[in-house]
């Protein structure tokens, strides 16, 4: 598949006037964009009016304050030395300090290895993703997924390593949001086994636990297992971090749920295994990167695209069909208001005017930019969509 090195995303230009199928065509063009499709020779996107096309590219998501912690972080790093005393530890001020949204300074990197960015710090399941996509990488925490993002936009990290869905929580809609608003490429995907651990300071029983301390949707997807112990829950900004917590602050009568990984690098003992209601507790992580990743045919690829749609009946009957008529499987759907333009005005010449949501929907096919038959499904989905955008296109993951 040829392209330009100066395009770093495919994407199709807007025609709302146009009637006959691009698919059925061998060449069509755009006088707007004066953009060319050669679906007969040789398949290839290319755009000679690129500063208008980045204009188009993107729908600008308005952010999100993130949410107040629940739990004061902070005394992790003031009780440290309190602690050590006790010997059951080890030195948290070796571990590396996640990076800040607000904050974000060039640090030098280890050109032998790829730096990996991630949400939380030291024993978060999303280093763990970040070490089995890149077993040898240099990971660099982050504190909120915006900094992860913009750490791979600046420079500091070569990718980004983040999660997106669960199957027992299910979509992580900030990720979402913060795709769209960003101009970074899916290049990958990984999929992780969740298993939630209880975890205790050194010598103490699990009978002897009255609190624990972790992430909402962890204490939640622990559900039963708490109940039975009869611990109260206690919410943290994310489960290393409760790890963490529970070593500065040295009460004997709190734990925290987190990965086994953490217990180790924390000090901490491993009271329970696998404590979560759900066996098939999986979770399916994106890996971001500053360009495109040129898709290729010789294994299962993955793309996943944005679009949004014109007022009418039908239209997301017919948005999925252009899939269905070239036996593309669609893996996951998802519909996010416009956070801009959330309320659409429709005129009723008998009730006078009906508001609804205008929604982003987001898609992932099986199939591959490489074959004909997705770019003459996206071809044919942008003649009745109002925005069209390919996030990436990349290899699928099939183990666990």
């Amino acid at each position: 598949m040829a392209l330009r090195a100066a395009s770093p995303i495919w994407i199709s230009p807007l025609r709302p006037h146009s009637k006959v199928g691009v698919s059925d065509l061998g060449l069509r063009r755009c006088a707007d964009l004066r953009c060319y499709w050669d679906l007969e020779r040789l398949p290839k996107w290319e755009c000679c009016c690129l500063s208008v096309l980045a204009q188009r590219a993107i729908t600008p998501v308005e952010d999100e304050k993130p949410s107040a912690p629940q739990v004061d972080t902070s005394r992790a790093t003031d009780q440290v030395q309190d602690t050590q005393s006790r010997g059951f530890h080890k030195d948290l001020n070796l571990l590396p300090k996640p990076l800040s949204a607000a904050d974000l300074s060039s640090s030098p990197g280890n050109g032998a290895q790829v730096r990996v960015a991630y949400q939380g710090i030291p024993g978060a399941y999303s280093e763990a993703a970040a070490l089995k996509a890149y077993p040898k990488c240099e990971t660099v925490p982050c504190d909120q997924f915006e900094a992860a993002f913009k750490a791979v936009e600046l420079w500091l990290v070569d990718k980004a390593v983040l999660p997106i869905e669960n199957s027992v929580g299910g979509s992580i809609h900030r990720n979402y949001d913060l795709l769209l608003r960003h101009r970074l490429h899916i290049v990958g995907e990984v999929q992780m086994v969740v298993n939630h651990c209880l975890l205790g300071l050194p010598g103490v029983p699990k009978e002897e636990l009255k609190r624990v301390l972790s992430h909402p949707q962890a204490l939640a997807q622990c559900e039963m297992t708490l109940t039975k112990l009869g611990i109260i829950r206690v919410s943290a900004d994310d489960s290393a971090g409760a790890a963490q917590m529970v070593v500065a602050n040295g009460e004997r009568d709190t734990g925290a749920i987190a990965s086994a990984r953490a217990a180790d690098i924390y000090g901490l003992n491993i009271l329970l295994e696998k404590i979560q209601d759900d066996d098939d507790n999986i979770t399916r992580f994106l890996i971001l990167a500053r360009e495109p990743m040129i898709p290729g045919s010789n294994r299962p690829h993955k793309t996943s695209i944005v679009f949004t749609l014109e007022e009418g009946p039908g239209m997301l009957f017919k948005a999925l069909a252009v899939f269905a008529l070239r036996d593309i499987n669609l893996t996951k759907i998802e519909s996010r208001p416009q956070r801009k333009r959330p309320l659409r005005v429709v005129d009723d010449s008998n009730k006078g005017s009906a508001r609804y949501f205008d929604y982003l929907f987001y898609i992932d096919f099986d199939a591959s930019m490489a074959e004909p038959r997705a770019q003459h499904a996206l071809a044919h989905l942008q003649e009745f969509a109002r925005f069209l955008r390919v996030l990436g296109c990349y290899p699928t993951d099939a183990t666990l």
